[in-house]
């Protein structure tokens, strides 16, 4: 099996071109390459695959061999894929995914090769039954509290395609991410597990996140996870509209439209092309 190892802002995934190959098993096939002492080593494993409705079709899977319906760092690398890589011809292109069609704008660079993208990441979905989460069905989650392990906390959830609780922190390099986000990602609010971002904010237009992911633990970078930050941090009276989100792995741009969109903006990256024998 041929592949491409990418990654958007450190969240690093293992990349299969479905128009040549062709995979049997994803599911078990993402936790063999994800290992990163047995395997390849990533966050996952994404096909991008041939579309009736878009440019391409982004299938993702988290390293556990859980399906994810979307992934915001992912998405960009597979517009970069299918631009330096022949699959498109041109700088704007459509995916899509298992949480719906996403637009996307590729920015290259001197070489003519796609340094940057932008996506269009939807409208934010706010009920309890969007997340979901328990509760009343039409009711927010905003600035609701928790207590995990004797610690009071304060959660906004948002779905971005996929479900998130945002907290924010004092100080996010201190705050025990595994701990309290592992807990959070199965509590029983969650019918479909969560997402968790740990955030502390520099000021209305600056924040800083980690990031808990379902299925996969701490990662560099989430894109659907920052996005979510860039919500909730407005429907918290946080933050601007506009923000720079600084991740492990690099830094992302957002802003949430007064028509409803967040834009994302970051990098995305080709680190390397190899053949893999799943035997």
């Amino acid at each position: 099996m041929k592949f491409t190892k990418m990654h958007g802002a450190g969240n690093d995934y293992v990349y299969v071109n479905g128009f040549e190959e062709q995979i049997e098993n994803p599911a078990e096939l993402a936790i063999q390459v994800s290992h990163r002492h047995f395997g390849i080593g990533s966050d996952g494993l994404i096909q991008i695959l041939p579309s009736e409705v878009a440019d391409v079709r982004m299938q993702m899977f988290n390293l556990d061999g859980s399906e994810g319906a979307m992934c915001g760092n992912g998405i960009r690398c597979v517009a970069k894929y299918a631009y330096d890589h022949g699959l498109v011809d041109r700088l704007e292109m459509a995916v899509e995914t298992a949480a719906g069609i996403f637009s996307l704008v590729m920015f290259a660079g001197p070489s003519g090769l796609v340094t940057r993208v932008q996506v269009n990441m939807g409208e934010p979905r706010l009920t309890r039954s969007e997340i979901p989460m328990s509760g009343p069905a039409t009711e927010r989650a905003v600035a609701i509290p928790i207590e995990i392990n004797n610690r009071q906390l304060e959660m906004t959830c948002v779905s971005m395609g996929n479900p998130h609780a945002v907290i924010f922190v004092a100080d996010v390099k201190e705050f025990p991410v595994t701990e309290i986000g592992s807990q959070i990602e199965n509590h029983a609010w969650f019918p479909d597990r969560v997402n968790v971002e740990f955030v502390q904010i520099v000021s209305p237009t600056e924040v800083i996140q980690r990031t808990w992911e379902r299925g996969s633990g701490e990662t560099f970078a989430c894109g659907t996870g920052a996005s979510a930050v860039a919500v909730a941090g407005v429907l918290t009276g946080r933050t601007q509209r506009k923000i720079v989100n600084h991740l492990r792995g690099g830094d992302l741009e957002l802003e949430w439209l007064e028509d409803g969109p967040v834009m994302m903006t970051g990098p995305a990256v080709e680190v390397f092309n190899g053949e893999f024998d799943p035997k």
